[in-house]
């Protein structure tokens, strides 16, 4: 029987941040992820009860945050929990990639939704319950680059311990990109 406990949420809470639908998840799921009109983007959940947004300045270029941040193959060099990533396509991420990972024990299969290379990455998926949307916009500015973070949870989990699904999220997406900054960072440094 699977427990939910706060260490679990965490765990799925990495998980699911790069998590992506894909055409097999559950029916009820597809509905969940909203398209903006205006420019048809994918968009989180307003609905979810549990929604994180959050951002930090990179003091590097657009270029570098972008490629630290869709290089998968290399997230367990720069992100604690991470361990294994294989690709199951080739060449730059765009909608339909695929790639298998583990993270905190967790085996899981992610789907990219929607790219703008450079600028904008979307995932979505549904793990351990959870339907999960979440969007990285990156935009340059005079300092470096401003990494924008939002995402929404929903399913039995969550609405079993909202509280404690938002502190999940809160830390794990104020996590990811603290360790972005870093990574990103590390690479401007001289002699990188």
């Amino acid at each position: 029987m699977n427990v939910v406990t706060p260490r679990r949420i965490l765990a799925v809470a990495t998980l699911v941040a790069a998590m992506a639908m894909t055409a097999n998840g559950p029916a009820g799921a597809a509905a969940n992820i909203q398209v903006a009109h205006s420019c048809r983007d994918v968009v989180i959940d307003a609905t979810a009860p549990v929604i994180t947004r959050d951002d930090i300045l990179i003091r590097a270029p657009r270029s570098t945050v972008w490629a630290v941040q869709t290089d998968v193959a290399n997230w367990p060099s720069w992100q604690p929990g991470v361990t294994a990533v294989r690709r199951i396509d080739t060449g730059r991420l765009r909608v339909g990639s695929t790639f298998i990972w583990d993270v905190e024990g967790l085996h899981v299969t992610s789907t990219v939704r929607q790219v703008e290379p450079g600028r904008r990455i979307v995932w979505g998926g549904t793990g351990n319950g959870i339907t999960a949307v979440h969007v990285w916009t990156l935009t340059p500015t005079r300092d470096g680059v401003l990494v924008h973070t939002e995402e929404s949870w929903q399913g039995d989990p969550v609405d079993a311990d909202v509280p404690t699904a938002q502190a999940a999220l809160d830390a794990s997406l104020r996590a990811w990109l603290e360790n972005l900054k870093r990574a990103s960072e590390a690479r401007m440094a001289p002699g990188q």
